[in-house]
């Protein structure tokens, strides 16, 4: 049996490779008991080598913070113009869909060009500024509390005027997709128009690179019985696809 030392070296090698371990896999190898791996766990985070998660750790912070939107749209863009050209192909002549918040769903709505008629009900400023040069496109801007880290309103005026829509789509933007805790946002009130969003909604999709996995924000939007399609770049890990699947929600990767 490997010594404490002996164990810390290969959980941090696995983590190196892997970048994220299970407590589940890592009894099976060192032949230990759950009780003593999340023991070692415990050590190596706060030796700041890991952060710990429910069922295992991973080596990146697995909780996001709020940044203003104009720093996040230079994050991941390559891929983020990728999601959206793959989502954009999912809007259809005379549709009515929502677009929530976020700068993957701003670069949704640069990518839309339809023939036909299109309603769309944002409550993104930055949403409604890209297709306002759409002349066949008509908005319905939600009013509220504006967020000017995101540029999107919220609270019971957004939420009251929802209950007037049903669309077929909703494409969703989100901070944080934790295979456990569901799919989250940093703010609390934000995640609230989401989920109203959601039950006006014929179908869900979201819209998130593959940093988003792993991840978890403050606000609770939702769980995965409650969308229908993830589109994501090809960062994503095979194990991750699958577990998504298994829970009933397809995933499109973005070439």
């Amino acid at each position: 049996m490997l010594n404490i030392a002996e164990r810390h070296q290969v959980i941090i090698n696995k983590l190196q490779q892997e970048g994220y371990v299970a407590v589940v896999d890592l009894c099976k190898e060192l032949k230990v008991s759950p009780v003593t791996i999340r023991k070692d766990l415990k050590l190596l985070e706060k030796k700041g080598l890991l952060f710990k998660t429910h069922g295992g750790a991973t080596q990146q912070n697995p909780y996001t913070v709020d940044r203003p939107v104009n720093e996040k749209e230079k994050i991941q863009s390559i891929e983020k113009l990728k999601i959206a050209n793959v989502a954009a192909q999912l809007v259809h002549d005379n549709d009515s869909i929502i677009i929530a918040s976020g700068t993957t769903v701003q670069a949704l709505a640069k990518a839309i060009h339809v023939k036909g008629n299109l309603i769309v009900v944002t409550a993104a400023l930055n949403v409604a500024l890209e297709l306002i040069k759409e002349d066949n496109v008509e908005i319905i801007q939600l009013g509220g509390v504006l967020r000017k880290s995101s540029t999107s309103v919220t609270g019971n005026y957004a939420k009251e005027a929802l209950k007037d829509f049903f669309c077929s789509k909703l494409f969703l933007g989100v901070d944080g997709i934790d295979l456990e805790f569901g799919l989250t946002t940093t703010n609390s009130m934000e995640a609230q128009i989401n989920r109203e969003m959601i039950k006006v909604s014929q179908k869900t999709i979201v819209l998130a690179d593959s940093t988003k996995f792993g991840k978890k924000g403050f606000g609770k939007i939702c769980g995965f019985e409650d969308i229908d399609q993830i589109i994501t770049d090809s960062g994503i890990t095979e194990s991750t696809v699958k577990a998504l699947e298994s829970m009933g929600v397809e995933v499109t990767i973005a070439e």
